[in-house]
């Protein structure tokens, strides 16, 4: 059975709304014409991402999102998202935007990641948002 988890690492924060992000997320995935296998979502601190960020992808940067790709199957999605808690309060009020988007937004970026979207280039970034903003403005709970 299709199943997306919520942890915590090293912070106390509590992912509100779960059942109703876990239904969105896996329509996205079903929109995009895949199968939901397993999403682990973790919530963690700059400190620990920034240690993921080192240890597997050999940067030494901070960043929001930390995405690792467990599918064994093509069309079938697995796999670990990492969110730094803190990245996601600091882009909220940089872009002045409730917290809970940005982390649905957050959420999400990991999710099409798993789907193949890619975000290195200007062209790739923009279908990113694009999709981003699509699959938000389909979610049917508060903010």
């Amino acid at each position: 059975m299709p199943a997306i988890n919520f942890f915590a690492e090293d912070v106390s924060y509590k992912v509100k709304d779960k059942i109703a992000i876990r239904k969105w997320i896996k329509e996205t995935v079903v929109a995009e014409g895949f199968k939901l296998d397993e999403l682990n979502y973790i919530l963690c601190s700059d400190a620990y991402l920034l240690q993921i960020n080192q240890q597997y992808l050999d940067h030494d940067t901070y960043t929001d999102i930390i995405t690792f790709d467990n599918s064994e199957e093509d069309g079938v999605i697995t796999g670990d998202i990492f969110i730094s808690v803190e990245r996601i309060q600091e882009n909220a009020e940089k872009f002045e935007v409730p917290e809970a988007h940005e982390l649905h937004r957050v959420m999400i970026h990991g999710a099409l990641h798993l789907l193949g979207y890619k975000d290195k280039s200007a062209a790739d970034k923009k279908k990113m948002t694009l999709k981003e903003d699509q699959y938000l403005a389909l979610r049917n709970f508060n903010v």
